[in-house]
């Protein structure tokens, strides 16, 4: 399930993974939220409400990850160290269920400021 991520005058090429959680986020596309950052991830409420998948739960992350936040009903974006990291890995605040993963260059995001709105798309193209 490919999606485009599109923030300012930017688009980054991503993949859902095969979760449950994923496939409703992906069923609910295009879906728009405006950025909230904690450290170096991007996380925005949307409205799909999921528990935890326990199978596909963690909190140690990497760069470039997609995840789905249950406690703030949020999409996250990985892209470097959170407050709550141990070391440069990114970490959760709390288990996330992971849904994904940025295709292109995850370092993109650094260019995302509070407040800015971000748009997730499916990717036609590529699907």
């Amino acid at each position: 399930m490919k999606l485009k991520i599109k923030f300012k005058n930017k688009e980054v090429d991503a993949e859902l993974n095969n979760t449950e959680t994923a496939k409703k986020i992906y069923a609910r596309l295009p879906l728009k939220g405006q950025a909230n950052l904690w450290g170096e991830e991007i996380y925005f409420k949307i409205p799909v409400n999921e528990g935890l998948e326990k199978e596909n739960s963690k909190q140690n992350m990497a760069i470039g990850d997609l995840a789905y936040w249950p406690e703030g009903n949020a999409f996250c974006i990985f892209f470097g160290k959170t407050p709550a990291s141990i070391n440069h890995e990114p970490r959760a605040i709390s288990m996330v269920t992971l849904i994904g993963k940025i295709k292109g260059d995850a370092k993109l995001f650094k260019d995302v400021k509070e407040g800015n709105v971000i748009i997730l798309e499916k990717n036609r193209e590529n699907n």
